[in-house]
């Protein structure tokens, strides 16, 4: 590991990516369901 990088850094970066990973596939998730309830509603 590279001289100068703190791990407590690296961490929370990490956390932090998952974190919005995370919030950007719940949103993908609940936005596909509300087409998919619209469409089904169409019908």
């Amino acid at each position: 590991m590279a001289a100068g990088i703190d791990p407590v850094l690296v961490g929370f970066v990490v956390i932090m990516l998952v974190f919005v990973f995370g919030i950007y596939l719940l949103v993908r998730r609940t936005l596909l369901s509300l087409r998919e309830g619209y469409d089904r509603g169409k019908r």
